[in-house]
């Protein structure tokens, strides 16, 4: 059976993430993906999550402690455009849901502009080989000009420097989302 765009993403993060990484979840939300990147960068890593939501903050940590994960995780109660001030030269991965926090206020939504100096900020970190993976809710005000931001900046990307993979389902009905997947390529010696 065919994986959902949330589903495939996990897949993607699973394939190239190893104890030890430095990897960032830009919208932090309910903690689902911080959690599951802390598992896979086990003590040893560290996962920088990014939300401006006080709730998404509070819930994720509530998650971490109870799946006893605190250790490998910095939360920053800041827009994911800030991430750049917290790395190094040496990000694995990164994943973005892009929309709204599911049980928050609807009205706060992810913006391209952000969104895009997040993207930049973090393909200047990039390891060869790493990953940006963007799940795309665009079925809200406001998410069709994101997603066709997004789109847009994706498809521009060098290839030289890049390849970019786009997932969706096209049969199916009320927007669902889909997935841009951005690999780093390794350099020519």
């Amino acid at each position: 059976m065919l994986e959902t765009a949330l589903r495939y993403s996990h897949t993607l993060l699973k394939e190239i993430v190893t104890t030890g990484d430095v990897v960032v979840d830009a919208t932090m939300g309910n903690g689902n993906d911080t959690a599951y990147l802390a598992s896979l960068v086990g003590s040893s890593g560290q996962v920088h999550a990014f939300d401006i939501q006080q709730s998404a903050l509070d819930a994720t940590k509530e998650r971490l402690e109870r799946e006893q994960l605190t250790k490998q995780v910095t939360l920053h109660l800041e827009g994911h455009e800030k991430v750049g001030n917290y790395l190094q030269h040496n990000l694995k991965t990164a994943i973005f849901n892009l929309g709204y926090l599911p049980t928050g206020d609807k009205s706060i939504i992810t913006l391209p502009k952000t969104t895009l100096l997040a993207i930049e900020s973090l393909l200047e970190h990039l390891l060869p080989k790493g990953r940006i993976i963007l799940v795309v809710y665009y079925g809200h005000e406001g998410g069709e000009i994101e997603k066709n931001a997004i789109s847009d900046y994706v498809q521009g990307l060098s290839q030289e420097l890049f390849s970019v993979l786009q997932y969706q389902f096209i049969n199916q009905k009320n927007q669902p989302p889909f997935l841009f997947c951005i690999e780093k390529k390794k350099l020519k010696d």
